[in-house]
């Protein structure tokens, strides 16, 4: 550390570049971490914890980006980005084509070529630059729009780009803040300690002799936003239109939603203020730390913080170097978590390693609120609501909260969404709770999600996504770790709130079904009126099946499929022989040859019919 202050004080603004064609690993990114306060230098107990220095020695060669720039052509855009979509189209068409796969259409061979697909995705949205990294970060929450696969590879997408250069940092900096570096800071590090897709962190020195750290947005980034963003609504247009793809899926709500999360996250000062609040909620939790906001010099596009650095949870060794109890820090990642989710409403929607730390005194730091959740109190209720119907394996009960959240359409036919839910509610609570895994609670999620009637909230998916991603790094900190038993007393709580204050169980039981037959007795009336209503509509389908049916009118089908097939090749043979009497050898080869088609094609759904008979 004081070989870094020296640097500060004798070239505090030294006109040296930043690292144009190198950045650091973006999984470092607003870690900023593994440096122990200068006051301790004895601390440093192993190389995962440096000096800032130091740290630059892991800025490491990046590739050049055509988009990392500050002007940028439509033209060029629109080409790039339709080329993209066009290709995922290709393939989308190609991959349901049996012919395609050498050696078959098996399972083991589909799922191969999506787990390609997506990996080719992820590289392909790097390669588009800051508004698809985003968007497909955003797109790795939504599993009922992609396939498990899809998901699963976005969600580790990581924007390794290059820094920009100190000169745009101090002309961004003076346009915004109205001054100049020197006037503002008494020392300002050139070189960022971390650059990422949106932006980069310098470190800096307040004249008032703070240490702080200095958010920098990416220059012309806003202008690559409207570009990009015009073209996805005209992409987002088209899915909608598409016949098969847009029906069920409102597309051009999934853009309004996509377009406000972005516009948030470059807006610094919301930055700021997610932090604030952040701050408030944990102000009587001395074990969680939040940076101070330095409101005096933070604009939309710069962000002054507090220099708060710390371990990074993910770096174990050092962690357990510097006499941290990794079992304890565990579990203070689950209860910061479910703090936040139930007591506040107000979430980090993105916690993973890189944006937590843990100080020396055990404390863990929180980094990064461009991203944020919030659960209203209706929501929550709703949650409640779900929660409870879960525990009662109460399908019913699930399918109506999961409407009223908006995680679920109704269509005319919730048999099978219900019988679905009912499946998982039986399998699910034959565990104990503490002996279950969030990841694959929310793996089977998706699995029924996808292509379903299910459209989870963006809330809803960022809470899955941050249960997955402790569950892994509390894991990571203790073997032993399982997230829904750190939830376990939460969920009493839940449970003994939800439930009446009687505390005979036997009473308690009779008021609840009295409550609930009350409760029917009262809805039927309605009930019976929407049933009505559904008959004038002609809302209301019986569907009658009988597979003794179906099989004879598939066995008539393919008969008069093969009755064409018959005709087809005897036209053809017979137009092949008056052309050999006439001389017209070639033609009649021709004509010859769509006659052996139209025999091989007859000759084959006849086995099929034979096969098909000797089955049943």
């Amino acid at each position: 550390m004081s070989g870094s202050s020296n640097s500060h004080s004798s070239t505090p603004f030294s006109p040296e570049p930043a690292v144009a064609a190198g950045s650091i690993d973006a999984s470092e990114t607003h870690s900023l971490t593994d440096i122990p306060p200068s006051d301790k230098p004895q601390a440093l107990p192993n190389p995962d914890v440096v000096s800032p220095s130091f740290s630059i020695g892991r800025v490491r060669r990046a590739k050049s980006y055509r988009w990392n720039r500050e002007r940028y052509s439509q033209r060029r855009r629109y080409v790039d980005i339709w080329t993209f979509v066009l290709r995922l189209l290709y393939a989308q068409w190609l991959y349901k084509k049996p012919w395609s796969y050498p050696t078959g259409a098996t399972d083991a061979a589909k799922a191969l070529r999506r787990r390609k697909l997506a990996v080719w995705i992820r590289e392909t949205l790097l390669e588009l630059g800051p508004t698809f990294i985003k968007v497909g970060q955003l797109f790795s929450t939504r599993a009922d729009l992609f396939p498990s696969e899809f998901v699963e590879e976005l969600s580790k997408l990581q924007d390794k780009v290059p820094a920009f250069s100190y000169e745009q940092v101090e002309a961004i900096i003076q346009r915004d803040l109205g001054k100049s570096i020197p006037e503002l800071y008494l020392s300002f590090d050139p070189i960022p300690l971390a650059a990422a897709s949106l932006g980069q962190v310098h470190r800096a020195q307040l004249h008032s002799g703070e240490e702080v750290v200095v958010k920098v947005q990416r220059p012309g980034l806003k202008r690559l936003f409207e570009i990009d963003l015009a073209i996805l609504k005209g992409i987002a247009g088209y899915f909608q239109r598409h016949p098969s793809w847009g029906r069920g899926r409102d597309w051009l709500g999934i853009y309004d939603e996509c377009c406000r999360i972005l516009w948030e996250e470059i807006d610094y000062l919301n930055e700021g203020r997610n932090a604030d609040t952040f701050r408030r909620n944990f102000r009587d939790q001395e074990w969680v730390q939040v940076p101070r906001v330095y409101w005096r010099y933070s604009s939309p596009r710069t962000l002054t913080l507090e220099y708060m650095p710390g371990i990074k949870i993910s770096h174990y060794e050092a962690l357990e170097a510097a006499g941290l109890d990794r079992k304890l820090l565990a579990q203070l990642g689950a209860k910061a978590y479910l703090h936040q989710l139930l007591n506040n409403g107000f979430f980090h929607a993105d916690p993973h390693p890189g944006n937590i730390a843990v100080s020396l005194n055990g404390s863990l730091i929180f980094y990064d609120f461009g991203m944020m959740g919030q659960v209203q109190p209706a929501t929550r209720e709703r949650l409640m609501n779900t929660f409870f119907g879960i525990a009662q394996r109460d399908a019913d009960r699930v399918v109506a909260s999961l409407v009223e959240l908006g995680a679920l359409t109704e269509t005319p036919d919730m048999g099978p969404v219900r019988r679905s839910i009912q499946y998982i509610l039986d399998n699910l609570m034959d565990q104990p709770f503490e002996s279950q895994s969030v990841t694959e609670i929310s793996d089977d999620l998706y699995e029924i999600a996808y292509d379903q009637p299910f459209r989870f909230p963006a809330t809803f998916t960022f809470v899955m996504r941050a249960f997955s991603t402790l569950e892994g790094v509390g894991k990571g900190l203790d073997p032993e770790f399982n997230f829904m038993e750190a939830a376990k007393p939460f969920a009493m709580q839940i449970m003994a709130n939800g439930n009446s204050s009687d505390t005979n169980t036997f009473l308690s039981e009779i008021s609840r079904q009295a409550a609930q037959v009350g409760s029917s007795a009262l809805g039927l009336p309605r009930r019976l009126e929407d049933t009505l209503e559904k008959l004038e509509r002609g809302d209301v389908r019986v569907r009658v099946r009988s597979q003794e049916t179906d099989r004879a009118l598939r066995r008539l089908s393919s008969i008069n499929m093969g009755s064409h097939y018959a005709l087809f090749a005897g036209a053809f043979s017979l137009s092949a022989t008056i052309l050999v009497v006439n001389n017209l050898v070639w033609l009649a080869a021709i004509v010859a040859a769509m006659a052996a088609i139209a025999l091989i094609a007859w000759v084959r759904l006849m086995i099929k019919i034979d096969r098909a008979d000797r089955m049943f």
